[in-house]
């Protein structure tokens, strides 16, 4: 079973994520200089997330947004077990739970920055009753 019933609820939390990280500015000073901009395709359900580092901006849909360099395709319910600690990007590339097209080398490199979202993120869950979500 998707963890997420619809698009909207893949925006609100996975793309709360970002949000929130953008809102940081330690950790947009250190984004901007990767640029990167990444784009996750998310499937079950489909919803398209555009995350422009050099900008601090993020973008929601399919077509919305710059090109990206980096392209991510996985499901939303691996994006969330991302976000709670539970999948490793480089093993999930290793495994096909996650499929890469550009400079994934440039993704790896503020990957490590990804973990100080991990606590806002299942605080996030939390605060919205999502069990279902935090135990996946």
């Amino acid at each position: 079973m998707a963890a997420f019933t619809d698009e909207a609820e893949v925006y609100e939390f996975l793309g709360g994520v970002f949000r929130t990280g953008m809102e940081d500015a330690e950790l947009v000073a250190k984004l901007k200089p990767s640029g990167v901009v990444l784009r996750i395709t998310y499937s079950d359900p489909a919803a398209v997330i555009t995350v422009d580092m050099p900008n601090a901006e993020i973008f929601e849909g399919a077509g919305q947004g710059p090109q990206p360099n980096v392209e991510l395709h996985m499901s939303a319910d691996t994006g969330n077990k991302f976000w709670l600690g539970k999948v490793v990007l480089p093993v999930a590339l290793a495994k096909g739970q996650v499929r890469a097209k550009g400079p994934v080398a440039k993704l790896l490199k503020v990957l490590p920055l990804a973990k100080g979202l991990f606590g806002p993120y299942r605080a996030s869950l939390e605060a919205a009753g999502r069990q279902d979500l935090l135990t996946a």
